[in-house]
């Protein structure tokens, strides 16, 4: 048996990168502290969902300050990889010596492209090292008033300590193209990480779980309305929350193993049998015995980002 422990940190955004920063620091300190080997964050995470996009009024209304404004602090609050908010991310990795898997906005500061702004995933390993960086191929609807359009250099598995590990961004689950290419990297783990994980979401992460035969971290965060933008106005009847967490682990036959939590903080810790995963693959392996290649032929194609 291979077991290890693995965690989802589930909390509230935080109001800014740097008080966020604090906090993945002391999330991954306190899940490390439990013995997990890897820890996984929600979708960007850092420096939290944009979810005024979907509930406050006049979000989309052209040449609109108060949008404007909320845009700008956005973008000043995000991830820069190359920079000083991506180093102190791998120092958090390595003071902690954990593999980790964090959701950012990742903003582009210099050459083709500057000032775009990315939904990205970021995997470091226990030594601090950016091993995998994931641009979302396509923001999902109202979020393409926000973000670029991503590429597939980030679409593969890299072995950590924990088993090779690879990860989607929300919608990008219901991309089966997508989904085959993370399929053909050979995942042990995937990293399934959401705004929030309600209902149709834990369908689709434990869809992928029995699809890919590998286990799924699903991971969520929360947000009260409270927390969303002054400047805009939220559409009623919305309720207390913006986002409700959710977060879960799944096993390779698709069966809830862990969570989901909802409206709460938590660390998610979970221990886990890779060998379930070679186990599973005897029903159903789509990128081995079940794969076809005689019938189907299949690439993803990769190109080098502009330094």
């Amino acid at each position: 048996m291979r077991k290890i422990r693995v965690a989802i940190a589930q909390a509230e955004v935080a109001p800014d990168l740097a008080a966020g920063l604090d906090k993945t620091r002391l999330l991954t300190r306190q899940a490390a502290g439990s013995g997990a080997k890897l820890v996984v964050f929600p979708e960007t995470w850092l420096p939290g969902y944009p979810a005024w996009l979907d509930h406050c009024r006049d979000a989309a209304l052209w040449d609109h300050p108060p949008v404007k404004e909320v845009y700008a602090r956005m973008f000043s609050q995000s991830v820069v990889v190359s920079g000083e908010s991506g180093k102190v991310l791998a120092g958090i990795a390595r003071e902690a010596s954990v593999a980790m898997v964090v959701g950012v906005i990742e903003r582009v500061e210099a050459g083709p492209g500057r000032g775009t702004l990315y939904n990205s995933l970021l995997t470091f390993s226990p030594d601090g090292v950016l091993v995998n960086h994931h641009r979302k191929l396509m923001p999902t609807y109202t979020e393409r008033m926000v973000w670029g359009t991503g590429d597939a250099n980030g679409l593969q598995a890299v072995d950590t300590p924990a088993g090779r590990v690879g990860g989607l961004i929300c919608w990008e689950h219901w991309m089966p193209l997508t989904r085959q290419a993370m399929h053909d990297a050979g995942e042990d783990i995937h990293v399934a990480v959401w705004p929030t994980v309600h209902e149709m979401h834990q369908l689709a992460s434990r869809h992928y779980a029995f699809e890919g035969r590998c286990f799924v971290l699903a991971a969520g965060a929360i947000m009260k309305m409270s927390a969303l933008p002054k400047e805009l106005e939220v559409h009623p009847g919305r309720g207390e929350w913006a986002l409700s967490g959710g977060s879960m682990v799944v096993g390779p036959d698709g069966k809830i193993i862990a969570g989901p939590i909802m409206e709460r903080e938590k660390v998610l810790l979970t221990e886990i049998d890779l060998d379930l995963v070679r186990q599973e693959g005897m029903t159903l392996d789509v990128s081995g015995h079940y794969s076809r290649p005689d019938a189907f032929e299949f690439r993803t194609i990769k190109h080098p980002r502009p330094k």
